[in-house]
């Protein structure tokens, strides 16, 4: 069984950022030099050796035009970490992801050097960092055609609508397959199924899939289980929730908007 780093996120982070940014990050930390950049992480307690760091850096410099070859013999064997990385960071600037690694820093390493200011919107992306939900549905959307029942479908996207499944693959004959993504960081665990898409699994029987993507923090792997209310023991949980509290404005007659830029 493969065990992730104890500081797994934060080296990919940095991992990821160095790949991309090179030296215009660690100037963002105050640094000239990557070793003095290393030595800070090293007095934190994000890594014990410069060498983890580095070999995380390897990772990600396979994916990048930056002049370094980085580790080329593992080839695409860590892309589903780029791809999530992307997709949440993709767009930001040097300053705005080195803010990011700050505001870990802060909170987990009680780093106080740094008063990190970060948007909203990139805390939400970095609580969903932390999450294997996103990654493991990123993977199977770059690769679902590597399940046999699904490669000749076309793949949509059926996440917004929180309707009890994932994606939709649909074939040339209107037939479909629902599919409903987990993810696990290791190779063994058990996946939480939400009362709705136990609805849809009943409902669809044998056209509702389930997809655990495993062993996210090594190698991905796929399992696939046609019709999981058949073929999985699904033991009920009752979970204890707070009740929802919702806020009701007064009834207000909605103006328009107006545009008041020019007086």
């Amino acid at each position: 069984m493969t065990q992730k780093h104890e500081n797994y996120e934060i080296l990919n982070l940095i991992g990821y950022g160095l790949a991309k940014f090179d030296k215009q990050l660690i100037k963002q930390f105050g640094f000239n030099s990557k070793s003095a950049f290393y030595e800070f992480l090293i007095s934190k307690k994000v890594s014990e050796t410069v060498g983890t760091i580095k070999n995380r850096q390897d990772l990600f410099d396979y994916f990048f035009d930056n002049g370094r070859v980085g580790w080329y013999q593992k080839g695409d064997a860590y892309i589903h970490r780029k791809l999530l990385l992307d997709s949440l960071y993709g767009n930001e600037s040097v300053e705005s992801y080195a803010n990011l690694i700050k505001l870990y820093l802060q909170q987990n390493f009680k780093v106080t050097e740094y008063q990190p200011s970060v948007k909203p919107i990139t805390q939400s992306k970095f609580r969903q960092m932390q999450e294997t939900g996103l990654e493991a549905e990123l993977f199977f959307i770059n690769n679902y055609k590597l399940i046999s029942v699904f490669e000749r479908g076309s793949i949509e996207d059926a996440r917004f609508f929180g309707d009890g499944y994932d994606f939709q693959l649909s074939f040339a004959d209107e037939s479909f397959y629902l599919a409903e993504v987990k993810g696990l960081r290791i190779d063994s665990g058990s996946v939480r199924f939400t009362e709705k898409e136990i609805i849809r699994a009943e409902e669809y029987t044998d056209n509702y899939f389930l997809v655990v993507v495993s062993n996210l923090i090594e190698s991905p792997q796929f399992s696939v289980v046609e019709n999981p209310i058949k073929n999985l023991k699904l033991k009920r949980q009752e979970r204890n929730q707070k009740p929802v509290v919702e806020f009701l404005s007064e009834n207000i007659k909605w103006q328009p908007w107006k545009n008041n830029l020019n007086g």
